[in-house]
């Protein structure tokens, strides 16, 4: 089908992003008006045409998450309404994606539920980076479009020229993301298996692979509130790695503690990408890469009707 002309519309979320993206695509983000009641109730009003338009909506599902998703919403119901031709959801970093099956009787799938939300709200298509987990792309009956940060974060390491390194799976569940990262780099694979002992807390049970006197590189979609991460550099730093770790991580969510366990001097540096806004309290060791020009690339392909797949990889 052939839509109206390109329009980019951001929410509050993280409007440096949208902007980025926008200087990337050489326009201008869209009017939209966004307010506040005082009872804390949410107003959108679009302050151009939309009609027929091939609209795509910037808004990462951060904290506070349930107010940005019921944002998101809001801005996707009014571009409905104003007869947009089609709406694109560009969702930077997708909330709830950690709740995406039931891990105990009477438990929700929240991850489900978000997609089914959007979709109800009139969302055509879908534009996210590196979900939590895969099959979420399944529970959305419109097209997915799910890009990786991993060439960003294999790029920049790349560079740095280190030696003796050892790509770290921090858990279990990193060991496919960090193999990725390991046969780009031509690097060793570690793993540090962890048991879980409490809601966010793991403890470190055995080291697999040789770390010995090598650089740690661990890579992970989120960091929350770095316990896992912590308790890796813990059980590598016992087995004899370098205490000089570098840690990549896509979506950098930083709640409670993270940043005090992130500041610890075995941790050299954290590179993250900016699908969440920067912490205003991160250290320096904090390194921010941009996703907007992929997240822009794949913008103008969709809008163009070109492949996207190759953005994939």
């Amino acid at each position: 089908m052939e839509y109206g002309p390109l329009k980019l519309f951001s929410g509050t979320s993280n409007r440096p992003l949208a902007e980025e993206i926008a200087r990337c695509l050489r326009m201008e983000l869209g009017r939209v008006r966004i307010e506040r009641f005082a009872d804390g109730e949410i107003y959108v009003r679009y302050e151009e045409n939309a009609r027929g338009v091939d609209a795509f909506v910037v808004q990462s599902l951060c904290h506070p998450v349930n107010e940005n998703l019921m944002e998101l919403l809001i801005m996707v119901d009014a571009l409905r309404r104003a007869s947009a031709g089609r709406i694109t959801a560009v969702i930077p970093y997708y909330g709830y994606a950690r709740k995406d099956k039931k891990d105990a009787p009477r438990e929700p799938i929240t991850g489900r539920l978000v997609a089914d939300l959007l979709i109800t709200a009139g969302v055509d298509r879908v534009l996210t980076v590196d979900l939590h987990a895969g099959q979420i792309e399944g529970f959305f009956s419109i097209p997915v479009d799910h890009l990786r940060a991993m060439p960003l974060f294999s790029d920049d390491l790349r560079h740095k020229g280190l030696r003796n390194a050892v790509v770290v799976a921090a858990d279990d569940g990193a060991v496919k993301r960090s193999k990725q990262l390991a046969d780009r780099l031509d690097l060793p694979l570690a793993i540090v298996f962890q048991r879980r002992v409490g809601k966010d807390t793991k403890q470190p049970v055995e080291v697999v692979g040789e770390v010995e006197g090598r650089v740690p590189i661990l890579i992970e979609d989120i960091i929350d509130t770095a316990g896992t991460i912590s308790g890796a550099v813990d059980a590598l730093v016992q087995h004899g790695a370098q205490p000089e770790a570098y840690v990549c991580a896509t979506h950098a969510v930083f709640a409670g503690p993270a940043l005090q366990r992130l500041s610890r001097p075995e941790i050299r540096e954290v590179i993250v990408t900016n699908t969440i806004p920067r912490h205003p309290e991160a250290p320096p060791k904090v390194r921010v890469l941009s996703a907007a020009p992929l997240l822009a690339e794949a913008i103008r392909r969709i809008h163009g009707d070109e492949s996207v797949s190759a953005l994939f990889t």
